[in-house]
C-alpha cells in the first residue's frame, strides 16, 4: 500500500466535516498544529463536531476558540486540571470508564471515529513512533476512517509492544512544531504527604511490585522508599512518574521477582520531567504496553507482592472511596484505581493502599475528608467490598474482614482528632456502631 500523503495542517483540518467525531488521543499525543488549524476554521466549518480526548497537558485551541461550546462538543476519558476547568465552564463532559477497558470500548461499542489525529515521532524504518503513551491509541487508529499523524521531533522513542504505527496505516502526515515534550511539575511533598508515605513505606517489602498513582502523596512514597533503602523492587504501573524513575536511577528497581516482564519496568504512559523522558528514551529496561494489558487485574495479580498506591479525596465510614468527583462536579476520573486495587489484592502477598489527608481547607474552614456519608452526588471509585488498607497521617487500617461496626471504628481512628467525637456520634445515630465484640 502507498504511504501517507504529506499535507499542511490547514489541509488536514479541512478533513473535518460538521457532525464528525474527531479523536485526539491522550496526554502529549494530542495534536497542536492540527488543533490550531482546526480552531482557525471553526467559522468556516458551518456546523459543530464532537471531540474525544484525555488528560490535556496544553490548552486545546478548538476549545479556546469556542468558549461557549457551540461548535465543539468535548468528551474526555480523564481530566487534567485544564480539562476540569473546561468541565466547570460546561464545555467538557466526562466519559465514565475503567481506564484499562477503553481499548475494548473502541473495538466493541464506539461506532464512529471519523478523523483520528495523534502526535508521533517522525517516520523511521517504515513506522511512526507514538512514544511512551500506548494507552488505547492503537484501538483508536483501528476504528478511524481517516488517520492523521502530526510529527513531533522531540517524542521519546521507547521500547514498547504496540507503539509503532506502520506508514501504510496512516492517510496523512503533517509537520508539528519543535516544542519540547510537555512536563508535569512535581509539587514538594507536604508533611502530611510524608507522614502517610512513611506508613505505607513501612508495609512495602523487598521484592514488591509497585503501582503508583498520580499525585503528591503516592509520589512521596517513592521518596520515602529511596530514603529507606528498600531494594529489589519491581514496577507494573499505569502511569510512569518521576518517583519511580528516581528509584530506578538509584538502583532500587530490578524486577527480578516479577512474573510479567521480569527485569523490566512495565507501564502504559509516562508523564513527568525531562529527566524521566531522557531516562526512558531507547532504554530496554522500560517496556510500554497498551492499557488493557497493564491494567488488567488478572495480569497485575500474576506478579507476587503487587502493591497499589492511590489517592482518594473522600472516605465514608463504611470504607467507600470517592476519588474523582466533588458532588456532581467531576474533577479527574476513575483511571486505573479500581483495577489495580483488585489486581493487587489478588496477587500473592499483594497489598492495596488508598491514601488521603484527613482534612482539607475550604473558605478558611477546616473540614474532614472522612465523613459518615459521601457528599451527595459523589461517585464511588472504590467500593467498600474492595477496600484493603486505608491510610491517613494518623494511621493505617486494613479493612478486609471487618464488620461495618469494626470498619467505622477503625476509620474514625484515622480521622483528625477534632472530628472523631462527632463522627462517632453520627455513626451511633446511624446504627453503624453497635455493641462491641465480646
Amino acid at each position: 500500500m502507498a504511504g501517507p500523503r504529506r499535507v499542511s495542517a490547514e489541509e488536514a483540518a479541512a478533513l473535518v466535516k460538521p457532525g464528525d467525531w474527531v479523536d485526539y488521543g491522550a496526554s502529549f499525543n494530542q495534536p497542536d498544529a492540527f488543533d490550531r488549524a482546526l480552531a482557525a476554521r471553526l467559522d468556516a466549518l458551518g456546523g459543530g463536531f464532537n471531540l474525544r480526548n484525555c488528560l490535556s497537558v496544553r490548552p486545546r485551541a478548538v476549545l479556546e476558540a469556542d468558549p461557549e461550546g457551540w461548535r465543539v462538543a468535548c468528551f474526555n476519558w480523564h481530566f487534567s486540571g485544564y480539562d476540569r476547568r473546561k468541565h466547570d465552564a460546561g464545555i467538557c463532559r466526562y466519559i465514565p470508564c475503567n481506564l484499562g477497558e477503553i481499548p475494548h470500548y473502541y473495538r466493541r461499542f464506539i461506532e464512529r471515529v471519523d478523523v483520528a489525529v495523534l502526535k508521533a515521532a517522525p517516520l523511521k524504518d517504515g513506522h511512526f513512533d507514538l512514544g511512551p503513551n500506548s494507552l488505547w491509541h492503537r484501538a483508536v487508529l483501528e476504528r478511524a476512517k481517516t488517520v492523521v499523524i502530526e510529527e513531533m521531533p522531540d517524542m521519546p522513542r521507547i521500547h514498547g509492544t504496540d507503539n509503532l504505527v506502520p506508514a501504510e496505516a496512516v492517510d496523512y502526515v503533517i509537520a508539528g512544531d519543535d516544542a519540547p515534550t510537555p512536563e508535569l511539575p512535581n509539587a514538594e511533598p507536604t508533611e502530611v504527604d510524608r507522614a502517610v508515605a512513611r506508613l505505607i513505606a513501612a508495609e512495602i517489602e523487598e521484592g514488591a511490585c509497585l503501582q503508583v498513582g498520580i499525585g503528591g502523596m503516592p509520589n512521596a512514597v517513592c521518596t520515602l522508599l529511596l530514603e529507606a533503602g528498600v531494594k529489589h523492587l519491581g514496577v507494573h504501573t499505569e502511569m510512569l512518574n518521576d518517583g519511580i524513575v528516581e528509584l530506578y536511577r538509584a538502583g532500587r528497581v530490578r524486577g527480578d521477582e516479577k512474573v510479567v516482564d521480569p527485569g523490566r519496568i512495565t507501564y502504559t504512559f509516562a508523564l513527568g520531567s525531562k529527566t524521566t523522558y531522557d531516562t526512558i528514551r531507547g532504554n530496554p529496561d522500560f517496556l510500554c504496553h497498551p492499557v488493557d494489558f497493564t491494567n488488567d487485574p488478572a495480569v497485575i495479580a500474576r506478579n507476587p507482592k503487587a502493591v497499589a498506591i492511590n489517592n482518594t479525596t473522600q472516605l465514608d465510614l463504611q470504607g467507600q472511596a470517592s476519588s474523582e468527583s466533588d458532588g456532581h462536579r467531576h474533577i479527574s476520573g476513575t483511571g486505573g484505581q479500581l483495577q489495580f486495587v483488585r489486581g493487587a489484592y489478588a496477587s500473592a502477598g499483594g497489598k492495596s493502599f488508598i491514601c488521603l489527608a484527613s482534612t482539607y481547607e475550604r473558605k478558611g474552614q477546616r473540614k474532614s475528608r472522612i465523613a459518615l456519608n459521601l457528599t451527595p452526588g459523589n461517585v464511588v471509585t472504590t467500593p467498600r467490598s474492595d477496600m484493603m488498607y486505608v491510610v491517613t497521617e494518623y494511621g493505617i487500617a486494613n479493612l478486609k474482614g471487618m464488620s461495618v461496626t469494626e470498619r467505622a471504628r477503625a476509620i474514625i481512628g484515622l480521622a483528625h482528632p477534632d472530628f472523631r467525637e462527632g463522627l462517632e456520634r453520627e455513626a451511633r445515630e446511624a446504627g453503624l456502631i453497635a455493641r462491641s465484640v465480646f
